[in-house]
């Protein structure tokens, strides 16, 4: 084997093709992969462009086995390993390809399209560079041909969409080079180790031994070995007495954490945790022979890992304010904030500020977090805002008042006490941040009544309760009915309001309030511990005007409690989040989909009409002819900008393979609601039963609650759903039923592996509102449901058995089916499930 550092330009030029062999999985690169290699891109496109020296960005390894050249071919490697980055970086160039065309730059993509995706002068097969497994190839094919179908719901037409939609938001705030600066670093400052096998390599066994290597040594453990090689004299004291207790009482992951912010905090801001080794080698290279200054180097490490368990570890501060502050940011969650924590503990130790003043501090950074998550600022960069932070901040000013000066910098985004208001009125809020996160701020508004005998939230087992349920009965819409608008629908008025902060609290009896009417939920708050809750219970009613009227009560306690920026007002001439949301949606959106105004609308907090008007005056905005009306026609109003050639929305909708009946309706299997929508950006909106089930009998209560509410809702379905659950038993599997509101029910297979227990579950059934839910949302977080060809197999079969239609769009969503199919095809259910234990367990057989 041979081995050479090379450019992705020059790894792909020529007449030569990449085959990814049988025996590779399908691509599997989801948006946490794709955003950590766009923000690379990003720090490579800013260096360029503000003149800086940029190195190559290493990207890893690609290993290469010679094929057959055949006469007038291409040359074929077959990729041994590397399949995935070759394929994310293949998907980078097409879109980049097609968003230079839609920016009115023809030849350059023209040049992306034949210097890199295709061999211009050869056809068929050998027309692509990069051919992928079988499984992936006619999605990939799609998406370089600029099909109609390209970025369907499979992960090559996630990562399409990931790239069109980065494309289109950061082009927005670059200048004219931007572009074309984007294709220079994909280009020519992308690096790659190619790894070329010789003929009559084994080329499996390669594969099997570069996949099936022991664990290798962290960032930490090189540095460790690489000090104490530069310490032949006192290594063995300084190991006992400095580096062993830190390492001990920080632990593996912590203390990789502690030398990469070790790294921030010195200025080294844009130090990834993968180069933390080179930094700091770099760094202390020039101490080689100078035992005295070596040690003095890990004395001030120890010292300031002792300030790091302060911050992981609150209860080990001494001063109370200080304290409390540093818990709360605990209790929020993530790491966002060490840099800058970490920075001002550093302050302390050196006497530049007072725990107070530290604590003020951080307090502002609390502030700013949770202002964020409740008007649903994207978090693009922020972790680059507080690793910049100890390097920016004002050194001649007071640590407070230094930390929310550079927080209340325009580009940083804090939310003004005008947008937080809007916020707590319209956003989904139930769809923002982490669970724990929503929690937490409904924990602290409570905390803000001041109660004479608070709540102990340590001992309280409380989850967050929707007063107006997600599933109303019939009487919750005749009270909506009321105060809807003209020419809006009870739904559609409970969609907008049902997930805002107005409209939810905590409490420890969700199986008790559930969806009943609010007569009977006043009678159960009404008895609950938290102010909150007995403020909702003596509301006269529950509708539109009460859950305004208490979020902006909620909206003065939040401003209250976390102060805003600096002058507190909304930056002049800047664009609603809302509609940098909207676009981004419409970009996630598999092809084959469409959407309702009303589901943009909830999403980012609005109303139908704006969200109309302003797609209306922007019909260039990437996906707009996917948004219909409520009956799935396109609206009258949508014209495309004068001068374009673009078919008319519906053809270019059937193109893509939405389908539509003879009175020119889109169908509603293949509608995107709005929490699709969400799902599709990343935002958390499971329901909380799957995040919690219950083992079966360990609640009879709750079966028997399920059993209840199908038998009355759903009578013919019964018999069929009972049936179906009792052979899912006989396969091995149990029955969990959720907590909330309607008492859900999940077909449970437990197969646990010697690493812990391996839970999944095909459905979800509702038995209020009558639907079963495929889950292939979290299916494709397990094997073998992360291949995608395995949940496609699912939807085929279960498309097969008569009233089931699930678009093949959403297999990374949550496609529905109405419950009543058990009715008459109980049995053909059960055989789908019966393949789908087989499935499970053959996949725990081989890898065990």
């Amino acid at each position: 084997m041979r081995a050479q550092e090379i450019t992705f330009l020059k790894l792909v030029q020529g007449d030569k093709q990449f085959q990814v062999p049988l025996y590779q999985r399908t691509y599997s690169w989801g948006r946490e992969q794709l955003q950590r290699l766009w923000e690379d891109i990003g720090e490579l496109v800013d260096q360029h462009l503000a003149g800086e020296p940029a190195a190559p960005h290493f990207l890893g390894s690609v290993v290469l086995a010679p094929g057959q050249i055949q006469a007038g071919g291409v040359q074929r490697w077959l990729v041994v390993d590397g399949q995935q980055r070759l394929t994310t970086l293949m998907l980078a160039f097409t879109a980049l390809r097609d968003h230079l065309k839609e920016m009115g730059d023809a030849r350059g993509g023209d040049r992306v399209h034949r210097q890199v995706l295709v061999n211009e002068f050869h056809e068929g097969a050998d027309h692509y560079r990069l051919l992928p497994t079988q499984a992936d190839r006619d999605a990939y094919t799609a998406c370089v041909q600029s099909r109609a179908d390209a970025g369907g719901g499979d992960n090559i037409g996630a990562a399409y969409r990931f790239f069109r939609g980065a494309l289109a938001h950061d082009h927005e705030a670059g200048d004219e080079r931007w572009a074309s600066t984007v294709e220079t670093v994909l280009k020519d400052l992308l690096s790659i180790v190619e790894i070329t096998a010789e003929p009559g390599d084994n080329v499996y066994r390669i594969f099997e031994s570069i996949n099936n290597t022991g664990v290798g040594l962290s960032q930490s453990d090189l540095l460790r070995n690489y000090v104490f090689m530069l310490l032949p004299k006192r290594g063995e004291r300084i190991y006992q007495e400095l580096w062993l207790p830190m390492q001990q009482s920080l632990g593996p992951k912590n203390l990789e954490l502690l030398v990469w912010l070790d790294l921030v905090v010195r200025g080294h801001y844009k130090t990834k945790q993968s180069e933390i080794y080179r930094e700091q080698q770099n760094r202390l290279q020039p101490l080689t022979g100078d035992e005295d200054a070596l040690q003095r180097e890990i004395e001030q490490l120890a010292e300031r890992a002792a300030r790091f368990l302060r911050i992981v570890e609150p209860a080990r501060e001494q001063a109370p304010a200080l304290r409390a502050v540093l818990e709360r940011l605990a209790s929020w969650g993530g790491q966002t904030h060490y840099p800058l924590a970490l920075h001002l503990l550093d302050l302390l130790a050196a006497g530049r500020t007072t725990p107070d003043e530290a604590a003020q501090a951080l307090g502002y950074v609390e502030s700013y977090l949770v202002r964020r998550l409740i008007c649903q600022t994207p978090t693009t960069g922020l972790n680059r805002i507080f690793m910049e932070a100890p390097k920016e901040l004002e050194a001649d000013r007071p640590a407070a008042e230094a930390v929310r000066r550079f927080l209340s910098g325009r580009r940083r985004r804090w939310p003004s006490d005008e947008e937080l208001r809007a916020a707590v009125r319209a956003k989904p809020f139930y769809w923002s941040g982490r669970p724990p996160q929503r929690s937490y701020i409904l924990r602290r508004l409570e905390e803000s009544y001041r109660a004479s005998e608070p709540v102990d939230f340590a001992k309280a087992s409380l989850s967050v309760e929707h007063v107006l349920p997600q599933r109303p009965a019939p009487a919750w819409f005749d009270l909506l009915a009321e105060e809807t608008e003209p020419d809006q629908t009870p739904q559609e008025l409970h969609d907008l309001l049902v997930h805002t902060l107005g409209n939810l609290t905590l409490t420890g009896d969700n199986a008790k309030l559930s969806n009943h009417p609010f007569e009977r939920k006043q009678q159960i708050l009404d008895a609950s511990a938290l102010r909150m809750n007995l403020e909702i219970a003596s509301a006269p009613r529950w509708g539109k005007a009460q859950i305004l009227e208490r979020a902006d009560r909620l909206a003065d306690r939040a401003a209250e409690l976390w102060p805003g920026p600096i002058g507190g007002v909304k930056p002049t001439g800047e664009e609603s989040p809302g509609w940098v949301e909207l676009r981004a949606a419409l970009v996630a959106m598999p092809s084959g989909t469409w959407t309702t105004y009303g589901d943009v609308a909830e999403l980012i907090g609005s109303h139908p009409v704006p969200v109309g008007a302003y797609l209306g005056a922007n019909t260039s905005v990437i996906g707009a002819y996917r948004v219909l009306t409520v009956e799935g026609r396109v609206s009258p109003s949508f014209r495309w900008a004068d001068g374009s050639d673009r078919p008319p929305p519906q053809e270019l909708l059937a193109s893509e393979g939405v389908r539509f009946d003879s009175l020119e309706r889109a169908h509603p299997s293949q509608r995107l609601s709005a929490a699709e929508l969400a799902t599709l950006l990343g935002r958390d909106v499971t329901q909380p039963a799957a995040h919690d089930p219950l083992p079966d009998g360990e609640d009879a209560a709750a079966a028997e609650r399920f059993r209840a509410q199908l038998r009355d809702n759903w009578p013919a379905a019964f018999e069929g759903v009972v049936a179906a659950l009792d052979f899912w038993r006989r396969q091995g599997g149990h029955v969990t039923y959720g907590r909330h509101d309607e008492t859900s029910c999940f077909p449970m297979l437990d197969l646990g592996t010697s690493h812990g227990p391996h839970l999944m579950w095909p459905v979800g059934i509702y038995p209020v509102s009558g639907t079963v839910e495929v889950v292939f949302q979290y299916l494709k977080t397990r094997s073998p449901f992360d291949d995608t060809e395995q949940r496609r197999e699912l939807l085929n079969r279960l498309n097969k058995i008569d009233g089931i239609d699930l678009p093949e769009a959403k297999l990374e969503l949550r496609p529905s089916f109405p419950v009543s199919v058990f009715a008459e095809h109980g049995d053909e259910i059960c055989e789908v499930l019966d393949w789908f234990v087989g499935v499970a367990a053959l996949d725990l057989a081989q890898r065990n």
